[in-house]
């Protein structure tokens, strides 16, 4: 994996829009490719009007609903038992499919929305949509609208910080670290809104059992 990405490092501008769109795709499943690495190289020749930085956006949040969307079609289709006895050769352990599936059961579509800018259940939210049979347009649309906003995050973090340090692009690793880092303060606030959001659904619903 290592080595894919040091491939892709090289590639990025050569790749173009299709590159960005396939590895976020990839990202969005078990793949385990970490967004960090995917969006900023892109955004950093965006930067250096190489690209568009609309364009590796929309191609960044295309690629993560594409991505969603297999794996929401999986389940949908194979279901829990099969994903239950194989997930764990998938890179998809039995652990990790009960957090996603707490995560949906409690946050409903509006997890979807924060799963994408969140890590862990980023990449696994499709895997239990589709076994709790979400509809589908409302978990593509809600899916593509916060893996956009998170894929313009990055774009916005990664073209400043390779901007500056222009030695990352040759060290996927150290540009997974530094953004990881920098991007502290924003999954936090993302974390913050998803208990408030959710700290007013359980409010609403004692009210409306104590109506």
């Amino acid at each position: 994996m290592h080595e894919l990405l040091r491939w892709y490092f090289e590639r990025v501008l050569e790749w173009g829009y299709p590159g960005v769109f396939l590895m976020m795709a990839l990202e969005s499943t078990i793949v385990p490719i970490p967004s960090e690495v995917v969006m900023p190289p892109a955004a950093y020749w965006a930067a250096q009007g190489k690209l568009s930085m609309a364009g590796v956006i929309l191609a960044g949040g295309l690629g993560s609903t594409f991505g969603s969307a297999l794996c929401y079609g999986f389940t949908y289709t194979v279901g829990r038992a099969f994903v239950q006895r194989y997930g764990r050769y998938l890179f998809l352990s039995a652990d990790k499919l009960a957090l996603a599936e707490a995560w949906l059961q409690d946050f409903a579509l509006t997890g979807v929305f924060f799963a994408r800018l969140l890590p862990v259940v980023r990449h696994l939210i499709g895997f239990p949509a589709g076994l709790v049979r979400v509809p589908f347009g409302w978990f593509l649309g809600i899916t593509f609208v916060g893996s956009t906003l998170w894929c313009g995050v990055l774009a916005a973090f990664g073209a400043s910080t390779i901007g500056a340090r222009p030695d990352l692009l040759s060290d996927p690793d150290a540009l997974t670290q530094v953004l990881k880092h920098d991007l502290l303060w924003f999954v936090a606030l993302a974390a913050g809104l998803a208990v408030a959001a959710f700290g007013v659904k359980a409010y609403g619903k004692r009210r409306a059992a104590a109506s």
